[in-house]
């Protein structure tokens, strides 16, 4: 026995502790109302009324979209975006869908932004903006024998010229098919979340998306072109009257006739807030029929002006860097106030 012991001590002395174990650290995921206490709450309804039909549904629809987007919702997400969620009447469900109805009420800051990636992409080379040969009311072309040069093209000068559509300078999935750079998580314009590669899953940012929205329907946002600016005509400073209507400053006709030899970053300015204004109807009936009449000219002297850098232009280019501003919000970014152009 006593050899035994003697053994058993000296195999004891000879091994080595073994080395603790390093934790290794973990992002500590929020909760709602950790992040934003003053929004994660259901509203109440008013001291000694009782709640309606409508309000006890929408509270109990708003409880179960808060609590699947808080198991949804990421550590790191942009506090704006969530902010706007949380105050929503009706709470979205997970972040995509609270990013893309951030830049839907914003829509004039999702214009800013995907001008400015335009401009950081730059224009692809050997790219010129034409036009295709299909119309709207005729058939589309079998896509066996379709011509790969022709796809994705506009069918009209009034649609947005967009090169990374079409068939020979698309980047394919996990870059924006409207601006071509990268697309992170949630259809974000940033890699907030360190993820080094886009989403293959994606095709467009969702900022990108409202702003192409807006560009071919600017109509359909005449309220934040109102209020932008200052609910006044900007031809006569008139105050705007309900049935006042939105006008490009310089006709696209005249883009497509004169301006098109010009960088894309900077044709999609026609198209964006540079070159929207809202005038009441009478204004802009006169400014249409000159133009109508400028063009009925035009076509019976049969001019067919080449494409010039001509007078239709709207000053230097204001794209760069600088105009990301605030339309690049980070995790931590609240400044909604700071964008005179928020919707």
């Amino acid at each position: 026995m006593a050899k035994r012991a003697a053994k058993a001590g000296t195999a004891a002395a000879g091994t080595t502790s073994p080395k603790p174990k390093t934790a290794k650290a973990k992002t500590v995921k929020m909760t709602l109302a950790e992040r934003l206490p003053a929004l994660a709450s259901p509203g109440t309804a008013p001291a000694g009324r009782p709640p309606s039909a409508a309000s006890q549904w929408r509270e109990t629809r708003n409880a179960a979209a808060r609590a699947r987007l808080e198991k949804s919702l990421p550590a790191l997400f942009p506090t704006s975006v969530l902010r706007y969620a949380l105050s929503r009447p009706l709470v979205p469900p997970t972040p995509r869908l609270a990013v893309e109805g951030y830049w839907r009420h914003h829509i004039l800051r999702a214009d800013r932004l995907a001008r400015a990636l335009a401009v950081k992409s730059g224009q692809p080379e050997g790219w010129a903006w034409r036009l295709g040969t299909w119309t709207p009311g005729t058939r589309r072309p079998d896509p066996a024998g379709e011509d790969l040069s022709e796809k994705g093209l506009p069918f009209s000068f009034r649609v947005p010229p967009a090169p990374f559509r079409e068939a020979p300078h698309a980047l394919g999935k996990g870059h924006c098919c409207i601006c071509g750079q990268p697309v992170y998580r949630f259809g974000w314009h940033r890699d907030l979340w360190g993820a080094g590669a886009p989403n293959r899953n994606a095709a467009w940012h969702a900022a990108c998306v409202a702003a192409w929205k807006f560009w071919i329907a600017p109509a359909d946002h005449v309220k934040a072109l109102k209020r932008r600016q200052g609910h006044r005509c900007a031809q006569s400073g008139k105050r705007l009257l309900k049935t006042a209507e939105v006008d490009h400053r310089v006709p696209l006709y005249r883009i497509w006739r004169e301006e098109r030899a010009r960088p894309w970053p900077e044709l999609l300015r026609y198209w964006g807030l540079p070159n929207l204004q809202v005038v009441n109807r009478a204004i802009h009936a006169d400014k249409c029929a000159a133009e109508a009449g400028e063009r009925a000219s035009a076509r019976r002297s049969g001019r067919t002006d080449p494409p010039t850098l001509g007078p239709a232009t709207l000053g230097p280019a204001t794209l760069g860097p600088a105009t990301l501003g605030p339309a690049t919000l980070g995790p931590g970014s609240s400044s909604d106030e700071a964008d005179t152009g928020s919707a």
